[in-house]
């Protein structure tokens, strides 16, 4: 099995100490992170698109540049895309570009993406969002894979033999699909043939299990073949302790401010205790191997390769946060690792040597540089 963290980044008072911090250190935070999951050897980073109050995730493509500049082995994610808000030709240049910044460590969940502030501030309806999105992804997989594309839809201008730079370093990179609660996402998955990502967070684990089994379904309707399937499942929250009293007494506060949080906006929540997500979802707290157990149930009923753990400290101090994530990867990750196998992730692309400078004063007469006006 394969592990991500995974932001959002959500920019709210600390639920434990109140603290705000500025957004230009909750940004510093997110990079400060992801270099920390790559000393410790998780096998990605994944960073949100939401365009609403409480994240300030609205340009992903900028905040994994900066963690390209920074790591130089961990995989980035998009966690989502949200091509129904977006021009595919202008994510499609953004990501383009970042996968040269990566040396082609890119990989991309796209989706439909959720909130209704959102959806007003890019003038999409409930009415063309799954419209929006399966056409983006048409025109963004071929924008990926062919030199010219002539194509028209309902939602953009048509391109004719248009030329779209740069061309990728992956070709082509892999796309995943987000998919929490609708048929949509699932479809589009399996039609193309692409790996599924569930949300796995908000409920119980059969409305998931049950949107997976129909992702097999329909990738086997198909026509592809069922061993290529590949499936990656999020969950609701993680720390880990020696002993399972100690990390249920940790976390105890931070979820039941949680729970405050949205009753204070007029949700009631799935699960209303810490004990009852611990039975009933899939936040994993208490010891080592009480987690490797819970796992191992969701992969009896997922079959997933690859899961992700939330990235954010969310209560937590930073000597805690570390701490648990230092646990998982030295007696949590390696125990699934080996129990359950796990197809290899793309190494990162080796990028050709850049050309050697030549001076103005050795170029050939009459050569112009960009610079010279």
């Amino acid at each position: 099995m394969k592990f991500l963290l995974i932001t959002l980044i959500a920019h709210g008072p600390d639920p434990i100490t109140g603290e705000l911090k500025s957004t230009t250190k909750r940004f510093r935070e997110v990079v400060e992170t992801a270099v920390l999951a790559e000393e410790l050897g998780f096998d990605g980073f994944g960073v949100g698109e939401r365009h609403e109050r409480p994240f300030i995730s609205s340009s992903p493509p900028v905040v994994l540049s900066h963690i390209a500049a920074r790591t130089s082995t961990i995989r980035l994610f998009t966690a989502v895309t949200t091509l129904s808000l977006l021009d595919p030709v202008r994510a499609y240049e953004d990501y383009a570009t970042l996968d040269h910044l990566s040396n082609g460590r890119l990989e991309l969940i796209i989706g439909k993406g959720n909130g209704v502030a959102q959806a007003r501030l890019f003038n999409v309806t409930p009415e063309d969002q799954w419209d929006r999105n399966a056409e983006g992804y048409e025109l963004f997989r071929r924008l990926w894979r062919e030199e010219k594309v002539t194509w028209s839809g309902r939602f953009r201008p048509p391109l004719h033999e248009a030329e779209v730079f740069p061309r990728p370093l992956q070709r082509p990179i892999r796309v995943w699909h987000g998919s929490a609660t609708s048929k949509a996402s699932v479809e589009l998955a399996a039609r193309w043939g692409d790996p599924l990502f569930s949300a796995n967070v908000t409920n119980p684990i059969e409305p998931y299990a049950e949107l997976i089994d129909y992702y097999r379904e329909r990738w086997a309707h198909h026509g592809h073949d069922p061993k290529d399937a590949l499936v990656g499942a999020g969950s609701a929250g993680y720390y880990a302790a020696k002993r399972s009293q100690d990390a249920i007494a940790t976390y105890r506060p931070i979820y039941e401010a949680r729970v405050a949080r949205l009753r204070s906006v007029g949700v009631e929540p799935v699960f209303p205790t810490l004990e009852d997500a611990i039975e009933r979802s899939s936040i994993l707290v208490g010891s080592p191997q009480q987690i490797i157990d819970k796992i191992h149930r969701y992969h009896e009923r997922f079959g997933h390769e690859v899961m992700h753990l939330h990235a954010d400290a969310d209560g937590l101090t930073p000597a805690q946060h570390r701490e648990t994530l230092e646990l998982f990867q030295s007696e949590i990750a390696p125990v699934l690792r080996k129990e359950i196998p796990s197809r290899p992730f793309p190494g990162p692309v080796t990028a050709p040597p850049p050309e050697p400078y030549v001076p103005l004063s050795a170029a050939a007469p009459g050569t112009v540089r960009l610079n010279e006006g």
